[in-house]
């Protein structure tokens, strides 16, 4: 039978006694003949390497009589029965468009969660509906909404509205601004977030780390004693900036920018925000009227040396006993889970406390500083006190771009954390939208930059919150107190404030979180270190800088040098996995299966044709003389993509294994990589569709069986 001119059939029988006679049944055998199958005549006569295409009828010929062996590493399989052995065939084409492609490539990059899925098939009316809803949530559960979730967004919000007062008073003075501007920035926000916001947790409001550090970098330019009124103009001007930047990323889907801010990074940058924070506050505890402008540890320690003159005990007694009341509070907190409302209202108890101790001792007449006057009245409209001079603009877009991505990343982070806990979905560049306009909003209406703290969230979903109306309840409370009570809190001391906000930047320092990241992944923990020393040591624009540049390094050593590795098979089962991972293993003495792991671009080209060789060199070395390696066979299931240069590495590859008289055989490649290497003719380089399987374990079996008949065309030769 001339198998180049007739198609392959032949009987085979098996020839080991090692056979489980039961029919249809499969075991594991492990005698030392690799294929114990006899075939007719001489059909193998002469036979080069098979092609999987002549091969395969021959198998399902040879099982139709009902008995086949084959062994894979140092085992056999053997079945009786009858068995159809087939080969599943690889996808080589798509049938789509170029446009289509593109299209859909697109919309994964920019739309990944397909918000728009469910108005497939729609009117127009109920599509432009859609559109209106997904833009403006509170059209989505404002017709849903009911009195009984009403009752519980009455608690959560006036809860958050005491938190807010203090808090308010407390960062505004931490950025260096009259304390009722941190009123005014929890009245106009909230609002707008109710409006267009998507979580349900997210209490909005002024933060410590973006105060501080928009305080740090405006100072450079006009110092808050120098020039309050324009000091302050600035800061409504970056918030103004800090909310189109924020609705750009929102309405390009570019909140994957935000993603290269990595958790090391900002676990490293709050704590170390956190210290400097707390250093300050030994101005209010101190009693000093003057510290530093910097942000370094150092210069805070210098400046409380220098004015170690000035320290007043009578403010340093005050601020231990509201610092030790807080902390009781918070510790009490972690024992009795009851009692959490003490701790949520013990910030405001201390105010109010301090307000009623500093009026009756006249405190200023014991060097106990006070925050001063506070005027009665809403939000005054300050769109026309924006700068956009050009000797400022640099600046302010410099602080803006920096806080806009902290507010995100604090904002989305914390909506999205508390989100999990009821089990909701929160659309990142939807919440950018809603912080973007909100900042833009309020900064025409005397607000400086908000966003969605942990501590006031964390405080809402404690509290019962059922929609955005909590956020609506507490604007509610703040006009209220804007507009009769806030002339009470002119008597609130300084070191008041300063124990509130030491108290709060504590819980911002994650030794556990770190100690985690030193325990699991060294290098994350590298980052963390190099925002929180960059931080505290230097500045706060540096520590940032620092910690994502080490991240956009280690994302491009991934990149650029991916892991590959050395697969063997899995004793009873079809797996083949990583020979390190799996010492016991077992490999096939003159085939070589090597996975790719990652996309293969210019950048990583090179490393890869590189590796494959020292695989390839290694493994002839390792060999005995009569086991000498044939087949490179390559698992491209993890190439997701390629582009040109890695399809030259590839043809690189082929023609150095060529060389040593080697073939390539390739497994699972995704359709994109597919397409392109049938493009490219690399398929019908090496061999055309016959070397491309859809698993390993096909290749395999195809390789050893071509090997098997080359074999006996070598011994009938002779």
């Amino acid at each position: 039978m001339d198998l180049r001119s007739k198609q392959p059939t032949a009987t085979a029988t098996c020839q080991s006694p090692c056979v489980d006679p039961s029919p249809h049944s499969m075991r594991l055998f492990p005698p030392p003949n690799f294929f114990a199958l006899s075939v007719a005549e001489t059909a193998f006569v002469n036979l080069p390497r098979l092609s999987p295409r002549l091969y395969l009828p021959l198998l399902s010929s040879c099982a139709s009589q009902g008995c086949l062996g084959d062994r894979i590493g140092h085992h056999r399989f053997a079945v009786m029965g009858t068995l159809d052995v087939q080969r599943n065939k690889v996808n080589f084409s798509s049938g789509r468009t170029f446009l289509s492609s593109f299209r859909n490539g697109l919309k994964e990059t920019l739309l990944p969660d397909d918000p728009f899925r469910y108005l497939k098939g729609k009117s127009a009316c109920s599509v432009a509906w859609g559109y209106l809803k997904y833009f403006v949530p509170i059209l989505e559960w404002a017709p849903r909404y009911t009195f009984a979730k009403f009752r519980f967004d009455l608690l959560a919000g006036i809860t958050i509205a005491s938190v807010a007062i203090p808090q308010g008073i407390s960062y505004a003075r931490l950025a260096n601004l009259p304390p009722i501007i941190g009123l005014y920035s929890s009245f106009i926000p909230p609002l707008i977030y109710a409006v267009f916001g998507s979580s349900t947790n997210l209490a909005v409001g002024t933060v410590a780390g973006a105060s501080l550090f928009m305080g740090s970098i405006i100072g450079t330019v006009v110092p808050a004693t120098a020039d309050p009124q324009l000091y302050t103009h600035l800061f409504f001007t970056a918030a103004f900036f800090t909310g189109v930047i924020e609705a750009a990323l929102g309405i390009f889907r570019l909140g994957i920018l935000v993603d290269f801010l990595s958790r090391s990074t900002i676990t490293g940058f709050m704590g170390g925000t956190a210290v400097i924070v707390i250093m300050q506050q030994f101005k209010g505890f101190l009693g000093l009227k003057h510290l530093t402008t910097k942000t370094d540890v150092v210069s805070a320690v210098r400046a409380l040396l220098a004015n170690r003159n000035q320290w007043r005990w009578e403010s340093a007694a005050l601020g231990l006993c509201f610092f030790g009341f807080l902390l009781f509070c918070k510790h009490l907190r972690t024992r009795v889970p009851k009692l959490f409302w003490l701790s949520v209202i013990s910030p405001l108890l201390v105010v109010v406390s301090g307000c009623v101790f500093a009026y009756l001792v006249k405190a200023e007449d014991h060097g106990i500083q006070i925050v001063g006057p506070l005027n009665k009245g809403l939000n005054p409209v300050s769109i026309t006190d924006l700068k956009f001079q050009s000797n400022y603009i640099g600046t302010l877009l410099k602080a803006s771009l920096i806080s806009a991505f902290l507010a995100l990343s604090e904002g989305i982070a914390v909506g999205r954390s508390l989100g999990m806990l009821k089990n909701e979905q929160i659309d990142g560049n939807k919440e950018m939208i809603a912080f973007g306009l909100m900042n833009i909003v309020g900064s025409c209406f005397s607000c400086y930059l908000t966003t969605g703290p942990f501590s006031k969230s964390a405080v809402n979903y404690h509290a019962g919150c059922r929609t955005s109306m909590s956020n609506v309840v507490m604007s509610i409370c703040m006009m209220l107190v804007l507009l009769f009570l806030a002339p009470l809190f002119k008597y609130t001391p300084l070191v008041a404030l300063s124990a509130i906000i030491a108290v709060a930047m504590i819980g911002l320092i994650e030794y556990e979180e770190a100690y985690r990241l030193f325990k699991v992944d060294k290098f994350d923990f590298l980052i963390c270190m190099s925002a929180f020393f960059g931080v505290i040591f230097y500045s706060m624009t540096a520590g940032l800088l620092i910690s994502v540049c080490l991240a956009v390094v280690r994302s491009l050593l991934y990149i650029a040098r991916p892991s590959t590795c050395k697969l063997g098979g899995i004793e009873g089962t079809e797996m083949y996995c990583d020979v390190e991972q799996y010492p016991n293993s077992f490999v096939h003495p003159d085939i070589l299966i090597l996975n790719l792991g990652s996309p293969i671009y210019y950048a990583n080209a090179g490393y890869l044709k590189e590796r494959i060789l020292r695989w390839v060199e290694v493994e002839e070395n390792t060999k005995k003389k009569d086991a000498d390696l044939q087949y490179v066979i390559l698992d491209m299931g993890g190439v997701t993509s390629i582009d040109n240069t890695g399809i030259g590495m590839l043809f690189d590859v082929h023609k150095n294994l060529g060389r040593k008289g080697m073939k390539i055989a390739l497994t699972n490649p995704r359709l994109e990589v597919a397409e392109k290497l049938m493009l490219s003719r690399y398929i019908e380089l090496i061999g055309g569709e016959d070397w491309v399987f859809l698993s390993v374990k096909e290749a395999v079996a195809a390789c050893r069986f071509a090997l098997q008949e080359l074999k006996r065309t070598e011994e009938s030769s002779l």
